[in-house]
């Protein structure tokens, strides 16, 4: 079996006395894992990353979740304590990227604060308001408790008929596993709503016209992507969509030889 490269978004952290562009551990082990993939980190350093080279040489593109946010000038608010905290280098790094994956048609699966960039790289917003105004429990990240326990499977979302998330799921329900402090509000260009909690919130997007497989998800289906058959299955469809663009890519280069 062919395995795809696919390139693995990162925060920029300080941890004395470095900087660091570190990703979780838990969507390294599902790239290889559910969508038997080959992970690569990607820094985020802005306009220094040379985005075509990196989408020439990937089948794919991951962005992760982070206990970050989205900076609210790129959607036009002024930031308030509310939307902290924030981590610029990410966001001149992901939102570049999402736009040119999705131009070039690049697989592309957006998790957690990955769907908040995609939204935001489309013209979208995000709320900040969301944990205050939230109508059911189930969405907030707890800060006690073993992994197993703060990420676990919380609420349902429903997944609209006809989807594409209906499609991969071959259901029109999933129980996820929701931790995030903001939502998304208005939705950008062409973005497709795929899934919404019991509340109104907007679980998981995709992208009208796009010229490859992107989804956007709030929950973590990278955490049990392993042992859950819903987050598997989507995990997997995103494996499946890296290697049919590595083929593409393949007989495209002998065609030209």
């Amino acid at each position: 079996m062919t395995t795809p490269l696919v390139a693995v978004t990162a925060d920029n952290k300080f941890v004395e006395p470095y900087n660091w562009h570190a990703t979780p551990s838990p969507y390294i082990d599902a790239a290889i894992a559910a969508a038997k993939a080959l992970p690569v980190i990607v820094p985020s350093v802005g306009d220094k990353l040379d985005i075509d080279t990196l989408l020439d040489r990937v089948d794919g593109v991951l962005v992760t979740g982070s206990r970050s946010n989205v900076h609210p000038s790129h959607y036009g608010e002024e930031p308030t304590e509310d939307h902290e905290p924030f981590d610029p280098d990410r966001d001149a790094t992901t939102l570049p990227l999402i736009r040119r994956a999705i131009e070039r048609g690049v697989p592309l699966l957006a998790i957690c604060r990955g769907i908040q960039e995609l939204n935001v790289a489309l013209g979208g917003s995000i709320t900040a308001a969301f944990q205050k105004n939230r109508a059911i429990e189930g969405h907030g990240y707890p800060w006690e408790g073993t992994l197993d326990e703060r990420f676990s499977l919380a609420h349902e979302v429903r997944v609209e008929a006809g989807s594409c998330l209906a499609d991969i799921l071959q259901s029109d329900v999933a129980k996820v596993n929701s931790l995030h402090t903001q939502a998304l509000e208005r939705v950008g260009e062409n973005i497709i709503i795929e899934a919404r909690a019991e509340d109104g919130t907007i679980e998981a997007v995709s992208v009208s016209g796009a010229r490859g497989f992107v989804v956007g998800v709030q929950w973590h289906p990278e955490y049990w992507a392993q042992t859950d058959t819903a987050s598997n299955k989507i995990l997997h469809a995103f494996g499946e969509a890296a290697r049919a663009h590595l083929t593409a890519k393949s007989s495209a280069a002998i065609a030209a030889e």
